[in-house]
């Protein structure tokens, strides 16, 4: 029985078999003993996108991770950074230090700030992302081209992954149907990328992408 961490575009979190290509958190929200999410779907504003292997170090999924028996961050699983950066995650400078400096750069020079820190990344996210009750956007097919590579959007339950001038459409596995931004007219869509997200995007931060993507 998979566990419940598999978080999609829209940040919320499932139990389904296909673990993707990252993990991140958002502090403790499990129950070691059950293994189960508790209520709550975050702990802190921090969303982090981390490294599946990182320095050798092995953890039990949604375990005892801390010393003393007691339970570590919750491990939640992405299908690959365009859908962590979708559901609001950012990426975690322990594991991934070079691409966390990255996208916090890149997020200075999108809003004019001369020293950016990841505190200030995290506080505009976490009024933005809708799993934290953020609204997104409303968005038409013809203002598709405007939004970055990596930008995410929703049709109903349906999400879309841009890239190219196509819509790639998402599920746990993988990247499936492209379809021409054209074809999506009348459709009433919504950005799920957060703003501040689609601003980094804007300033040339490179997502990794899911191997489905390329093919």
């Amino acid at each position: 029985m998979p566990l419940q961490n598999r978080v999609d575009p829209f940040g919320a979190i499932h139990a389904v078999p296909d673990r993707g290509l990252f993990t991140g958190n958002r502090g403790i929200i499990h129950d070691p003993e059950t293994k189960t999410l508790l209520k709550k779907r975050w702990a802190l504003p921090a969303w982090i996108i981390c490294a599946c292997q990182f320095r050798g170090v092995r953890r039990e999924p949604m375990g005892r991770n801390r010393p003393g028996g007691k339970a570590g961050w919750t491990e939640l699983f992405f299908l690959d950074e365009v859908t962590a950066l979708a559901a609001g995650h950012r990426p975690c400078f322990f594991c991934r230090r070079e691409r966390a400096s990255d996208f916090v750069s890149r997020f200075g020079e999108a809003f004019g700030i001369a020293e950016p820190r990841a505190p200030m990344v995290d506080r505009r996210l976490h009024k933005e992302r809708l799993a934290s009750g953020g609204t997104p956007p409303a968005v038409a097919a013809d203002e598709l081209a405007s939004l970055p590579d990596g930008a995410m959007v929703a049709d109903g339950d349906a999400a879309y992954a841009l890239r190219g001038r196509k819509a790639m459409r998402w599920s746990f596995a993988g990247y499936g149907d492209r379809t021409a931004f054209d074809k999506l007219a009348g459709r009433p869509m919504r950005v799920l990328t957060p703003a501040t997200s689609i601003s980094v995007l804007r300033q040339g931060y490179a997502p990794a992408w899911h191997p489905s993507a390329d093919t």
